[in-house]
């Protein structure tokens, strides 16, 4: 799937577009300039041009879905280069529109601001949608409760409740199971599920989901989250959310609340053959294979 952004999109006066797109203006610099001098500076070559392909973007596809698909693309493509760093959606759309990457990584939609932008700077937007990423809440499977609305999950994970009584289950307390603070999904589920709230004190802290689903399955009172093909075992069970279960059909639906749609964006007019092959290939069967073993949702 494929869309355009392009001029004509909004139509805002003058002082409020020249006010916003001076914010967004700083912030592509900001996303072209290393945070510090020890960090690695902005590659010479200009974005748009063949070579070594510049990936900036989201965390949660490039933390570890990125370097998996780069990894599947080479194998046919030995000679190709990549350069990623993520730093958030909004760090690689600026980079985008200050043609220092080739592919910003999203999960989300542009702003309006970023919208804004790109008509101030005659950048029209690819999109290519490559899939969702999903989080299901898992219980240890004597647990009684199959169901839980929003806001319990929100008032469990920050610890404003923290005995299961309190959202309808047997006494006893909560323990949560959850990604070390290190990881996207640490970050996207706190945005997702909790309001962007900080965590209860002292969590249980997993570098995988595995981790955290074992660790629930002998756990009782547990509580954690994971991708949904990792909490299939069988001592834990999925929560349905506000009476919705994680499914594929249900997040391409966007019925399923903690799920975000993951987007690729290039410059339709600086998109070299080199980007635009490897983003077929994420894409392809065998792209989206990468994609469902690693827990994440296919495109539709």
């Amino acid at each position: 799937m494929k869309r355009t952004l392009c001029d004509g999109c909004l139509d805002l006066d003058g002082v409020r577009l020249v006010r916003s797109v001076g914010l967004i203006v700083l912030s592509a610099l900001i996303a072209g300039c290393p945070a510090s001098k020890e960090e690695a500076p902005e590659p010479t070559r200009a974005a748009g041009s063949e070579g070594k392909i510049i990936i900036r973007g989201s965390n949660t596809i490039g933390e570890e879905l990125a370097p998996r698909l780069i990894a599947e693309y080479k194998k046919d493509h030995p000679k190709a280069e990549f350069d990623i760093e993520t730093k958030g959606t909004a760090y690689g759309m600026g980079a985008l529109m200050g043609s220092r990457c080739d592919i910003a990584g999203a999960s989300r939609y542009p702003s309006k601001e970023e919208v804004e932008l790109a008509k101030l700077r005659g950048v029209i937007l690819n999109d290519y949608v490559i899939g969702a990423y999903s989080v299901a809440v898992v219980v240890n499977a004597k647990n009684s409760l199959g169901n839980l609305t929003q806001n319990q999950v929100e008032d469990i994970f920050t610890g404003a409740v923290q005995n299961w009584k309190d959202v309808g289950g047997a006494e006893g307390p909560i323990h949560l199971y959850v990604r070390d603070p290190i990881s996207g999904t640490y970050l996207g589920f706190r945005e997702l599920a909790m309001g962007n709230k900080p965590y209860a004190a002292r969590p249980n802290l997993f570098t995988n989901y595995e981790g955290i689903v074992k660790a629930v399955a002998q756990d009782p009172n547990g509580i954690g989250y994971s991708s949904t093909e990792s909490a299939k075992d069988d001592g834990t069970k999925v929560l349905s959310i506000s009476g919705v279960k994680p499914s594929m059909a249900s997040v391409n639906k966007n019925e399923y609340h903690y799920a975000r749609v993951l987007h690729l964006y290039t410059n339709q007019e600086k998109e070299t053959t080199g980007t635009h092959d490897f983003i077929q290939f994420v894409k392809s069967a065998r792209g989206q294979q990468v994609l469902r073993q690693m827990g994440f949702v296919p495109a539709p």
